[in-house]
């Protein structure tokens, strides 16, 4: 490859990243201003509309929950399972959780505790940056964490990104934690799962 030839790949890449990042953000927006990320029907209805494309774009929502803390993964979780069926509604949720959470991971490692602050409530940040305090046992505190639902996993990815964890260990932690709590997730999801029988008796 040429010089000239590894510019041009260069600008692809960075030309194609910036698309990404634009397209990400508005769907974001757009799921944010729409309510689509906060009502479960509304987000059901958007995946059904979307055919063939509907289990890219619901793992690309799930990505997008992690990084942007404020649309609950919980509505997210429910719909995959309700949607797709416990396998795949469980398979696309881990696969966009488990991307999501490596990104965030990477992004704060990167851009360290002012990307943090900027994400997620001051109350929150507050509540649990005290775990760095903690650098023997937080691997340990991060590893229940991840298993145990009910917390802030986003943030909690985001102070191993702030934390001594590398990135191997923060992988395998979420790689095989993860699964736990999205099946409890699920079940929850399967057990209230009434409202899907009707949503679907209208189409």
């Amino acid at each position: 490859m040429t010089r000239d030839d590894g510019y041009e790949s260069s600008r692809l890449l960075r030309a194609l990243t910036i698309a990404g990042l634009v397209l990400t953000g508005l769907l974001c927006v757009y799921g944010v201003a729409s309510g689509l990320f906060f009502d479960k029907e509304k987000l059901a209805r958007f995946l059904l509309g979307a055919g063939y494309w509907g289990p890219l774009v619901f793992i690309l929502i799930q990505i997008l929950q992690v990084i942007v803390p404020v649309i609950p993964g919980g509505v997210g979780n429910a719909v995959g399972v309700l949607l797709f069926g416990p396998w795949l509604g469980f398979l696309y949720n881990y696969t966009g959780i488990l991307a999501g959470s490596c990104i965030n991971f990477l992004l704060i490692r990167r851009y360290g505790h002012k990307l943090a602050r900027a994400l997620v409530s001051a109350k929150t940040y507050d509540k649990y940056i005290g775990w760095l305090d903690q650098s023997d046992k937080f691997p340990r505190l991060f590893t229940a964490a991840i298993i145990l639902p009910g917390l802030p996993d986003d943030f909690l990815c985001m102070l191993a990104g702030l934390s001594r964890m590398t990135f191997r260990q923060f992988f395998l932690v979420l790689a095989f934690g993860k699964p736990i709590s999205i099946f409890l997730y699920s079940l929850a999801a399967l057990t209230a799962g009434g409202w899907f029988g009707r949503l679907l008796a209208g189409f």
